[in-house]
C-alpha cells in the first residue's frame, strides 16, 4: 500500500479553539479534538518498542473501596481528558476528579448532587478567554448542564445557578415533563458554544425531543436548537406522514458530534425514531433519523444532510462520533467526513458538500412482513467500502468450534423455531429471527480513529446476532423481544467466526489495508481460542504507527502496528477496558496511555471495577 504522507494537511482542519491552547502532547476532547479522528502526534512509543509498556499508576475511582455499595456499579465507559499535565475524568459513583497525569495523584473532587451522574462517556473542555478561567463542562444523566472551575473543582461563577443549568425546557420535553431527558456524552466545544445532543428513551413512542442545542459557555445561556425532526412549516417536515412527528421522541445525538473550527460547520449524527423497531405510526422517510446532518456550528443553521438509513424499523443508528478526513482521490484532495451506522456500512463523504466520495447505489431490500407497516424499498449502500459486519444469517452456518457449543446452539434454533435472515430485512411478529448485525450493531459507539500518515480509518466492529420478535402491547404500543444469540452459559457465540474485528480502511482508495480477529475466548480449546471477542470502546492511533484498543470483553488492552495490523503487545487487566484509552505526555517528558477498566468479562465475572490503568515504557 502507497504510503501517503497527509498529516500535515489533515492536522490544522481538526484543531478547534481549545486544541489552539493546548500542547501537543495533550487530549483536549473525546476525539483528542475537534475533527474526532483521536489521531496523536506523539512518537515516543513505537511499534519496535511498545512491548516494553509497564503499569505507571493506577486510580481508583471508588472514594469509600471499604465501603459496600448498594447494587452494582455500572460499568464505565468514559474516556478522561488530559491539559496541561492535568487529567480530567467523570467517575460512576457521581463524581469529576482532576489527577496530576504524571504521578496520579487527586487534585480535586467534586460530587454532583444527589444521585445524579456525569455522563458515560467523557467530559468538554473549554480553555478560557482572558476573563474567564478555563472550564469543564458537561451534561449529567438527569438533564443538568454543569460548568466547574478547571483549577479549583469549584462551580463556574456566572453559568446558570451555581454552575448548574437545568436543561429539561418545555420544548424539549415535548409536552411530557415526565418523560426521560439526560446525556451520555460531552458536548463539543466550538469558539464560546458548548454544542450537545441527549439521551432520550428507547421506548414508547412519544416522550422528549432530540433536538440539538448550543449554550453559551460563559452563562449557560441557550444560544441555538437544531430540530432533529422538523416543525410544521420547517424544510423536510413533510417526510413524517398522518402526523407521525407528534411528540415523537428519538431522533436524537446520543453520542458525539463533530466539528470543522475551520469551516464552522457541526456534523450531527442522528439516531432512529421511538419506537426504533417499528414504523407503522410513523410512515414516511423520517428526517432527520439516520441522517448525517451538518450546520453552521455558529448558528445551528441547516446546510445539508445525508440519510443512511430511510425510515428506519432496525434501530441502525448513526451510532459513532464522525471522524474529518483528508482523502486523496483521482489527483484532488478532498475534505471529507466518514460517518458509520450500527449496520456497519461506512459512508465517506464529502464534508462540504455532503456527496459520497466513492458512490452509493439504492439497493432493492426485503418489504416489511407486518402489514401496519411499509418498510422503504430500497436502502443506500455504499460501493466501498465493503460492510465491516455480518449482515445476513443462515441456519447452515452456525458455529462448530466444539460439539457442546455446535449442540447448545443448534438446540436454541430448534426449540424456538428461529430462522435466519438477509441484510435489512424487518423484524416479523409472528416469529423470531436472528437479525445480524443485532442490537448492539456491528461498531458499537465508539467508532472509528484516522491516521492522516498512512490514509487509514481503523475501526472495530462486532459479529454477532440479536434473535428478535415484534410483539404489540395491549395499549397498542410495540414492543420487542430481545436476546444476544449466544450459548447464555458460555457466553460463546452460535455463527461462525470471526465475533469481533479491527478492520483498516485506506480512505484514498475505499478498500480494506488489513483486518483481524480482536479478542480471544479463553474457554475454548488451543488452537481455536483466536475467534475475536465483542468490543465496546474504540482505538487510538499514533504519529508512532500504534493503535491502542481495549474494548474486548476478554479483559485485555492491546497496542497493534497501524500499518499491518500485527499485534504488538497485550496485557491482561483486571477488568475489561470498555471505554476508549487516550495517550499523552507528562510533564516527565514520558508518553503515557490511560484506559478505564471497570466492566466483567465473557466469563460471567461481573463488571465493578473502578480502576484507570496507566502505562508508559520505563524511565531511563
Amino acid at each position: 500500500m502507497k504510503k501517503l504522507m497527509i498529516g500535515l494537511l489533515a492536522l490544522p482542519l481538526s484543531l478547534n479553539l481549545a486544541a489552539s491552547h493546548a500542547a501537543p502532547g495533550d487530549w483536549v476532547s473525546y476525539g483528542h479534538d475537534a475533527g474526532g479522528g483521536r489521531f496523536s502526534p506523539l512518537t515516543q512509543i513505537t511499534p519496535e518498542n511498545v512491548s516494553k509498556l509497564t503499569p505507571a499508576w493506577t486510580y481508583h475511582m471508588n472514594p469509600t473501596p471499604d465501603v459496600k455499595t448498594s447494587g452494582r456499579v455500572p460499568t464505565s465507559t468514559t474516556t478522561p481528558l488530559v491539559v496541561k499535565n492535568r487529567l480530567y475524568l467523570g467517575t460512576p459513583y457521581g463524581r469529576v476528579v482532576a489527577l496530576d497525569a504524571t504521578s496520579g495523584k487527586q487534585i480535586w473532587a467534586w460530587q454532583l448532587p444527589g444521585t445524579d451522574q456525569p455522563p458515560f462517556r467523557g467530559l468538554g473542555y473549554w480553555p478560557g478567554d482572558g476573563a474567564h478561567a478555563p472550564r469543564i463542562i458537561f451534561g449529567s444523566t438527569q438533564g443538568k448542564l454543569i460548568a466547574l472551575d478547571a483549577k479549583t473543582g469549584a462551580p463556574a461563577k456566572g453559568f446558570g445557578t451555581d454552575g448548574i443549568v437545568d436543561t429539561k425546557t418545555p420544548e424539549i420535553m415535548n409536552g411530557l415533563p415526565n418523560a426521560y431527558y439526560g446525556y451520555s456524552s460531552p458536548p463539543d466545544i466550538y469558539k464560546n458554544l458548548a454544542i450537545i445532543g441527549s439521551r432520550v428513551q428507547e421506548a414508547p413512542s412519544k416522550g422528549a425531543a432530540g433536538d440539538v442545542r448550543a449554550w453559551d459557555v460563559v452563562t449557560g445561556k441557550l444560544a441555538w436548537t437544531f430540530h432533529s425532526i422538523p416543525k410544521p412549516g420547517e424544510k423536510f417536515h413533510e417526510t413524517w406522514e398522518d402526523d407521525g412527528w407528534q411528540q415523537r421522541s428519538g431522533v436524537n445525538v446520543w453520542n458525539m458530534l463533530t466539528i470543522d473550527a475551520k469551516r464552522g460547520i457541526a456534523y450531527l449524527p442522528f439516531g432512529a425514531p421511538t419506537f426504533d423497531r417499528y414504523g407503522g405510526d410513523h410512515k414516511g422517510a423520517n428526517l432527520f433519523s439516520d441522517s448525517l446532518v451538518a450546520v453552521d456550528a455558529n448558528t445551528g443553521k441547516y446546510l445539508w444532510h445525508y440519510q443512511a438509513v430511510h425510515h428506519d424499523i432496525w434501530d441502525y443508528d448513526l451510532d459513532t462520533p464522525p471522524v474529518l478526513l483528508e482523502v486523496n482521490k483521482d489527483g484532488k484532495h478532498i475534505p471529507a467526513i466518514a460517518v458509520m451506522n450500527k449496520s456497519a456500512l461506512l459512508f465517506i463523504l464529502n464534508r462540504v458538500t455532503g456527496e459520497p466520495i466513492f458512490g452509493v447505489t439504492e439497493t432493492p431490500v426485503p418489504p416489511s412482513p407486518v402489514a401496519s407497516e411499509t418498510a422503504s424499498p430500497t436502502q443506500p449502500i455504499p460501493n466501498k467500502p465493503p460492510q465491516l459486519a455480518r449482515s445476513s444469517f443462515a441456519l447452515n452456518q452456525v458455529a462448530d468450534l466444539t460439539p457442546e457449543l455446535h449442540a447448545a446452539c443448534q438446540a436454541l434454533i430448534d426449540k424456538d423455531h428461529l430462522t435466519g435472515s438477509v441484510r435489512f430485512e424487518p423484524i416479523p411478529s409472528d416469529h423470531a429471527i436472528i437479525r445480524f448485525p443485532g442490537g448492539e450493531g456491528g461498531p458499537e459507539w465508539a467508532g472509528g480513529a484516522f491516521d492522516p500518515k498512512l490514509g487509514l480509518f481503523i475501526v472495530n466492529t462486532n459479529n454477532f446476532g440479536y434473535v428478535e420478535k415484534l410483539v404489540k402491547a395491549a395499549d397498542g404500543e410495540w414492543n420487542m423481544t430481545s436476546a444476544r444469540f449466544w450459548d447464555a452459559k458460555t457466553h460463546l457465540y452460535c455463527q461462525t467466526t470471526p465475533w469481533g474485528m479491527l478492520t483498516a480502511v485506506n480512505v484514498n482508495s475505499g478498500d480494506i489495508a488489513w483486518q483481524v480477529p480482536l479478542g480471544i475466548s479463553d474457554l475454548l480449546p488451543e488452537g481455536k481460542k483466536d475467534t475475536g471477542r465483542p468490543s465496546n470502546g474504540g482505538p487510538i492511533v499514533t504519529a508512532g504507527g500504534v493503535t491502542f484498543i481495549g474494548g474486548t470483553d476478554d479483559q485485555r488492552f492491546r497496542a497493534f502496528d497501524s500499518k499491518t495490523g500485527k499485534e504488538l503487545w497485550t496485557t491482561k487487566l483486571d477488568y475489561s477496558a470498555h471505554a476508549t484509552p487516550v495517550t499523552y505526555q507528562g510533564k516527565d517528558g514520558r508518553q503515557y496511555v490511560a484506559v478505564v477498566a471497570t466492566g466483567g468479562s465473557y466469563l460471567a465475572s461481573p463488571a465493578g471495577g473502578d480502576s484507570l490503568m496507566v502505562f508508559a515504557l520505563p524511565k531511563n
